[in-house]
């Protein structure tokens, strides 16, 4: 069994999510409402809920390899849920100062160090909640002008609030679907 040091990155560059439906998920994020986006979050932490109450919720679909591609539900529901945490914290920033950059933040880095794989639903659970809860008040308090202020990623990528909110809220809705084996599996 590989180790949790064995992690294989994810490199890739999703913010052409903001242009087009992704293929995978099909959320197409574009047509969201930005006052939807706290609602939608809300929506997929209560979702979250119910995978993490799943039987099978800390079994790797594949147990011998640590990548995020073969997480178990819980350790998806872990990442998210620090999702939650970071996009709360740039939401904040944004608001609070002009065209702030944000820190990298390596999720790959994250999952060992918070040992993601030792991760159990019942602490996971109402942490992801209380996280969404946190970002979609900040989604929801956002008004006017607020929308366009501005924040640059470490590599770069410049996001608004809105922009930010909707790539934010892809990679919930395509973490859900990552887990998608679960739901097949109990129906079939």
């Amino acid at each position: 069994m590989s180790s949790p040091g064995d992690i294989v990155p994810d490199s890739k560059d999703w913010t052409w999510v903001l242009d087009r439906p992704c293929p995978e998920c099909g959320v197409d994020v574009s047509a969201v409402d930005r006052a939807d986006l706290g609602p939608l979050i809300l929506e997929n932490a209560t979702s979250w809920q119910q995978v993490l109450a799943h039987p099978e919720a800390t079994r790797r679909p594949e147990p011998t390899v640590w990548s995020p591609t073969v997480w178990s539900p819980t350790e998806y529901a872990a990442h998210v849920r620090d999702v939650h945490r970071m996009f709360s914290g740039r939401v904040a920033l944004m608001l609070a100062e002009d065209d702030p950059t944000f820190a990298n933040w390596d999720q790959d880095e994250t999952a060992i160090a918070e040992r993601y794989d030792l991760q159990q639903p019942a602490q996971v659970a109402p942490e992801l909640l209380a996280a969404a809860e946190e970002v979609a008040a900040a989604y929801d308090s956002v008004a006017g002008d607020d929308w366009e202020r501005r924040g640059t990623r470490s590599n770069g990528s410049v996001f608004t609030v809105e922009s930010l909110g909707r790539y934010h809220l892809h990679d919930v809705v395509h973490h859900l679907w990552d887990v998608r084996w679960v739901a097949a599996e109990s129906s079939g």
